[in-house]
């Protein structure tokens, strides 16, 4: 189970035409530059629970 919440923002982040997109955009970037911004914090999430589940 830790490795899919691993894999999950590795295949969100690599599947391109998800995000290939000018609109909407978010205080003047375009969604494909905010959208790897936020993809930041949210690896770091999945990440941070695949280690809690290896915690236990």
């Amino acid at each position: 189970m830790k490795y899919i919440l691993l894999l999950i923002p590795c295949i969100i982040a690599l599947w391109a035409p998800l995000y290939n997109s000018i609109t909407p955009t978010l205080l003047g970037f375009p969604f494909f530059y905010w959208f790897q911004l936020v993809m930041i914090p949210v690896s770091a999430l999945f990440i941070a629970a695949a280690h809690a589940m290896r915690a236990k």
